[in-house]
């Protein structure tokens, strides 16, 4: 079973409808939006979309289980970080012990009027990241900052990569970084680095230099 971003928030809601007290205070969201659930994805918190139909991502059963927990484990005052400690290297059998489901047939039903998921893979290549808009800001007050500003509280350690000689990528990951993750982040940066150099806003690199 797979579903979409929205599909699957409707599912968590699903899931909470009974023998959930909701949050112990105001400031998280009783049900994680689409925004939220993107943001638990960079945090590790979830897993990555199960798969990709063109640009649609989606989600399965382990997504569900995944949300459902960090939710019971907010309402018992759990900070995101205090939820992520409770969640690393958890079974799937003990991950659903903890999300507590409702019954197989009730979390698979399909949900009312869904929209059509396009089969066709999308062509264009993904584009680079520094060239990518970044998401609009919610504004002060508004609940997505509130959610936002909250729940960035989790702290994870920043580790610094050093992609040249003027230039650091701090990176708060949620494991270690390995030697082949150095080498695909500066081999990502490249083109950034070129940029940069190109726009005088660090200094060229001298014949020979290597990154």
């Amino acid at each position: 079973m797979r579903w979409r971003i929205d599909e699957l928030g409707a599912r968590v809601a699903h899931a909470l409808a009974a023998g959930y007290e909701g949050p112990p205070n105001g400031r998280v969201r009783d049900v994680p939006d689409e925004r939220t659930i993107r943001y638990y994805t960079t945090l590790g918190l979830i897993d990555r979309p199960a798969e990709m139909r063109g640009r649609t991502a989606l989600y399965g059963r382990k997504h569900l289980m995944q949300l459902v927990a960090i939710k019971r484990l907010q309402a018992k005052g759990l900070s995101l970080a205090e939820v992520q400690r409770q969640l690393i290297g958890l079974t799937e059998s003990a991950l659903s012990r903890l999300a507590r489901l409702p019954a197989e047939e009730e979390v698979s039903a399909e949900p009312a009027s869904p929209r059509p998921l396009h089969s066709r893979p999308s062509t264009r290549r993904p584009e680079a990241f520094w060239k990518a808009s970044p998401a609009p800001v919610p504004p002060a007050g508004s609940n997505e900052a509130t959610v936002n500003n909250t729940e960035a509280s989790l702290t994870l350690p920043l580790q610094g990569v050093r992609l040249g000689a003027d230039v650091t990528l701090l990176v708060a990951a949620t494991r270690l970084l390995d030697n082949e993750d150095l080498e695909a982040l500066r081999k990502a940066a490249r083109p950034l680095i070129e940029r940069l150099e190109t726009r005088r806003l660090i200094r060229p690199r001298e014949e020979g230099e290597t990154q």
